[in-house]
């Protein structure tokens, strides 16, 4: 099924995405709240999107994030017992809505609310991760296996998505991060920073919100890597009970070692 979805991703991505990639009207780019945009193209990959996973498997209920964004009680179908399609139809929206990378657009499918297939799809670069539960992740076909060996402090390299924090916590984890060997301010995709840290490009990724379809598909790729991805509070994540602030990373080791060094005390 996973094939199927891939092309189903491509399609879609071929059709409307990347013929209206730079190349945007005015009135194509919209505010869902402040600072919260959405395109056209986000919403019509979705619609084009929706019939076609559904079709896929009998039964099933689609999670889109456009389609929570006008009607908020469809996100109750999340925790479904029966499959469950999760889409971002385009992750990175504000990068796409500039014409810069980067952007993706992703797909999980969940089962009694835990992930057990994932796609994540670049369209220019063209590139294709996937995991499947128990089965594994792939990069363009390759398996990949995180490292596993133990860090020291002076050598962890992540991106802090540190914008929604909370004004304290923002301050205290910026104040800390200098004890890192280096850190970014993250590429505004969950799309690129997942598969960044399953490529060994950085060990760790920081995020504060936790909305389903921006993690729920890197979730499952991180961990099929060998990797953790849980709540600062320690608990793993888990889509159909979403709570803010995460940390994907490469081992426990690492997420402890994070924790401790830029979240202590909260």
């Amino acid at each position: 099924m996973i094939d199927e979805v891939v092309s189903a991703l491509r399609e879609v991505a071929q059709e409307l995405v990347l013929p209206r990639f730079q190349n945007l009207a005015v009135g194509d780019v919209m505010e869902k709240s402040p600072g919260d945009l959405v395109t056209i193209v986000d919403q019509e990959a979705e619609a084009a999107l929706t019939p076609r996973l559904a079709g896929l498997l009998h039964g099933s209920l689609v999670v889109g994030e456009e389609a929570v964004a006008a009607d908020h009680l469809v996100l109750e179908r999340i925790g479904d017992p029966g499959p469950v399609w999760v889409i971002d139809p385009i992750d990175g929206t504000g990068n796409f809505a500039a014409g810069r990378e980067p952007f993706a657009m992703m797909v999980a499918l969940l089962r009694k609310g835990e992930p057990v297939l994932s796609v994540i799809y670049e369209p220019v670069p063209g590139t294709v991760c996937t995991a499947e539960a128990g089965s594994g992740a792939f990069i363009d076909g390759t398996r990949i296996t995180m490292d596993s060996s133990p860090p020291t402090l002076d050598e962890l390299h992540g991106s802090l998505s540190v914008k929604y924090l909370p004004e304290t916590l923002r301050e205290q984890v910026l104040s800390r991060a200098s004890e890192l060997k280096s850190w970014s301010r993250g590429q505004h995709c969950a799309g690129r920073e997942y598969p960044e840290v399953v490529r060994g490009k950085q060990d760790f990724t920081l995020f504060w919100k936790s909305l389903p379809w921006d993690h729920a598909p890197g979730a499952l790729l991180v961990r099929e890597a060998g990797g953790v991805v849980k709540h600062f509070d320690g608990s793993e994540y888990d889509p159909a009970q979403p709570k803010q602030g995460l940390l994907a990373c490469r081992s426990d080791e690492v997420f402890d070692l994070v924790r401790r060094t830029l979240l202590e005390g909260r």
